[in-house]
């Protein structure tokens, strides 16, 4: 029996070519003004700010920790912007341009990496839920939160969907394709953004599935689609276009938006150990923001005055995360059992009575020795 499927090569949605001229598709039409063109350039380019600066202050010793994002821009910021108020999104813990778009601030992000918070942001003011860093475990919440949406009744036209965000590596874990399982049976209005960056950690995409990723939502029973995901409209289009899908009761669909990681998988990773450097000149090629702004150049949407612009307010906006992330106050203590639990909990209060009496009697021995 021959295994033809496997070796075909895959369709990719493409809207925005590497040198900047646009495309139609004829299931994923888009009608977007100059001056959405341009907002999209600018989150861009300043999410890729704020990222730079993070990983900048992490080799300062500013951050314990921090996921880069360069090189998945466009597949962040076309889906985010594609989310309505009242959508929901789960992430894992790279969505740094999807929370941009969600309204939480780069502080925010920052307080988590740096440990001076247990979260960072209230999900439920932005809709967007905090980095969850076991991989895969999101797709889950995701769908449990599609599924109470149903039984809600919040869907139709004006409805609630649910986006959750995961890379390539979280495909071999079983969460996530329990996840999958869940909402094609219940239908759920969830629709799975895989960020397939080629690198899971070390791990290339052939270690980790034998065709496309997008093919196995077929044999879920939903339909998956792959877009390129350095292409800003692709993803935007795409994205919208699953998210109405899903609203309107559908059901779910996954996207694999084909990325490439271009920096470590977190700034305590080595990527010269384990890729070549010829792959990484072969993508920069395709740089979501370069291709962009070709476009804004190419049709005359932009001037030079307009990118001086933005550069000049990506500056400002990295002095801002430099010196609010050193301004960050560092936690008490007792902090680490707040937000716990939604309610008031009588073994964590237990617990927190315990370990202030610990604290408490360091500064007995002091003052006793002080006598």
């Amino acid at each position: 029996m021959s295994n033809n499927t496997a070796h075909e090569e895959p369709e990719l949605v493409q809207l925005l070519t590497p040198d900047g001229k646009l495309k139609d598709h004829p299931d994923y039409p888009l009608d977007i003004s100059a001056e959405d063109v341009r907002a999209l350039y600018r989150d861009l380019v300043l999410v890729r700010r704020i990222d730079t600066e993070a990983v900048a202050l992490q080799r300062q010793g500013e951050l314990g920790l921090w996921a880069s994002l360069l090189g998945q821009e466009a597949a962040q910021i076309g889906s985010g912007r594609a989310l309505r108020p009242d959508d929901v999104a789960f992430p894992s813990y790279r969505e740094h341009g999807v929370a941009w778009c969600r309204g939480v601030e780069p502080r925010s992000l920052l307080s988590t990496w740096r440990g001076t918070t247990n979260g960072g942001w209230d999900p439920h003011e932005h809709n967007f839920h905090l980095y969850t860093i076991v991989i895969g475990a999101q797709t889950l919440h995701a769908t449990g939160y599609a599924m109470g949406v149903q039984r809600d009744g919040a869907v139709g036209d004006d409805g609630t969907a649910v986006i959750t965000y995961f890379g390539d590596g979280a495909t071999s874990q079983g969460d996530t394709n329990e996840a999958f399982n869940f909402a094609a049976v219940n239908n759920a209005p969830v629709v799975f953004f895989c960020q397939n960056n080629q690198w899971a950690i070390s791990a290339p995409g052939e270690r980790q599935a034998r065709g496309p990723l997008y093919r196995r939502a077929a044999g879920f029973g939903f339909p998956g689609v792959r877009i390129d995901g350095n292409d800003v409209f692709a993803s935007l289009a795409v994205t919208r276009a699953a998210l109405q899908h899903a609203r309107e009761g559908q059901g779910p669909t996954l996207i694999e938006a084909f990325t490439y990681r271009m920096g470590a998988h977190t700034t305590n990773d080595d990527p010269t150990r384990y890729r070549v450097s010829a792959e990484l000149e072969e993508w920069k090629a395709k740089d979501p923001i370069t291709r962009v702004r070709a476009y804004l150049e190419g049709e005359g949407l932009a001037d030079d005055a307009f990118f001086g612009a933005i550069d000049d307010e990506a500056d400002r906006l990295g002095e801002d995360v430099r010196r609010e992330c050193r301004a960050l106050p560092d936690p008490e203590p007792l902090d680490i059992f707040r937000e716990v639990y939604a309610e008031p909990n009588v073994h964590i209060e237990r617990q927190r009575a315990e370990f202030a009496d610990y604290l408490a009697s360091f500064e007995d021995a002091a003052a006793e020795g002080a006598r």
